[in-house]
């Protein structure tokens, strides 16, 4: 056995299968390339589903990582530390928002907004105890805890997992008219993805996200916008409601907040919405930890500059418009995203998302599908063109 068929079968043997990865074991990574325990190198068209939008091993950061390392990686939110004042201040201002309530995983964010949505809705709205809802959106991927996976509608996420938290209402992604339907008084907030990224980079229509701000502020409601994998970069803008000229009343980070260092997430809002807790009510021992506040500002000095949302936009039109000459060609349907980020329909002639992806694999170029016919393509932000290109070149070689 070679020694990467010995490390899968060691994982197969010893790891619950909860997922099912391309055949590689990864050693070592540089900026968009990874190479594997044989020595083999692969381009990064994937970028841990946007935790990488800086790449791997990005110097700032590794930087920024071992300067804090030497000092204090953990106190617990039982005292202060010297980290952590400024990383809020400066990510709320990012933001343009007063307020950070820092965690660890997107799936902690998002269990986060939803305790925050309904302690605002009893306390400032006034909905009447137990009866706070939200609605969120079919299709919708905002992580994998029990609440979270109760509105999902993907059934591998959800199946076997009940008996399932209640106060959500399912609406159709882009369709305004349900959603102004779904709204009542006893909802505190709309929970959207500004573009779902597992369900396959799903764009909303034009005037979506628009539309939903003017219904939630005309009818009392916190916009809750779930920018774990769409914001910090990606599309081309901080963050992917700004399309729209859209600002949400609570942003939910994650991935890429961590520069693929260290699990960091965040909700951040104004006061009037997480001014709502008190001391004992919520928390975590890791969350705003002396590490994770380190790499994360240096995360938020990065994105100050704009040079990555540039790169994003850039590279974003090249990316789209090399993808969408394939459209129409008998090889794929159709081609979704913004900036640095695409979901591309393969053709069922030319066989499942799963097995271009492994075609690509064999190539050196590591893509990950979704829903069947689907591949994401998300490289890391700091991609040249020159890699861009290479790796689009070995997909058209695939689909023939």
């Amino acid at each position: 056995m070679t020694a990467t068929e010995e490390l899968i079968a060691s994982a197969e043997a010893h790891s619950a299968h909860n997922y099912h990865p391309l055949p590689l074991v990864v050693a070592s990574a540089q900026g968009a390339w990874m190479t594997d325990v044989e020595g083999r190198r692969y381009l990064d068209m994937l970028a841990g589903y946007s935790a990488l939008n800086f790449g791997h091993g990005n110097p700032r950061l590794i930087d920024a990582a071992k300067k804090q390392l030497d000092r204090v990686t953990l106190t617990s939110r039982a005292f202060h530390h010297d980290r952590f004042a400024e990383f809020c201040a400066r990510l709320a201002e990012l933001c343009g928002k007063e307020m950070v309530l820092p965690m660890n995983t997107g799936a902690e964010a998002v269990e986060t907004a939803v305790k925050t949505a309904r302690k605002w809705g009893y306390r400032v709205k006034g909905v009447p105890d137990g009866r706070a809802r939200i609605v969120v959106a079919r299709d919708n991927f905002h992580g994998r805890t029990t609440t979270v996976v109760s509105f999902s509608t993907d059934p591998e996420a959800r199946a076997d997992y009940g008996p399932y938290t209640p106060g959500f209402d399912i609406v159709p992604y882009g369709d305004l008219a349900a959603l102004r339907e779904a709204v009542t008084d006893d909802t505190v907030a709309v929970l959207l993805e500004p573009i779902q990224g597992e369900a396959g980079v799903l764009v909303p229509p034009p005037g979506y996200l628009s539309g939903v701000r003017e219904l939630t502020r005309d009818r009392n409601v916190l916009f809750v916008a779930d920018e774990i994998q769409s914001g910090l970069g990606r599309t081309g803008r901080t963050f992917a409601c700004e399309h729209e000229g859209v600002v949400p009343d609570v942003y939910l980070l994650g991935k890429a907040l961590g520069g693929g260092v260290v699990p960091v997430s965040a909700v951040v809002a104004d006061t009037g919405v997480l001014g709502v807790f008190r001391p004992g009510e919520h928390g975590s021992t890791f969350g705003g930890n002396p590490l994770a506040c380190a790499v994360g500002l240096e995360v938020v000095a990065m994105l100050e500059s704009g040079e990555f949302q540039q790169r994003a936009t850039e590279l974003g039109d090249h990316l789209h418009a090399e993808l969408n000459l394939l459209v129409g060609t008998g090889k794929v349907t159709g081609v979704r995203g913004r900036g640095l980020w695409a979901g591309v329909d393969i053709d069922p002639a030319h066989g499942t998302g799963r097995e271009i992806s492994e075609k690509l694999l064999d190539r050196g170029v590591l893509v990950k599908d979704t829903h069947g016919s689907t591949i994401r393509i998300a490289p890391p932000l700091v991609i040249s063109k020159e890699d861009l290109d290479w790796g689009l070149d070995q997909l058209r070689a695939v689909l023939g």
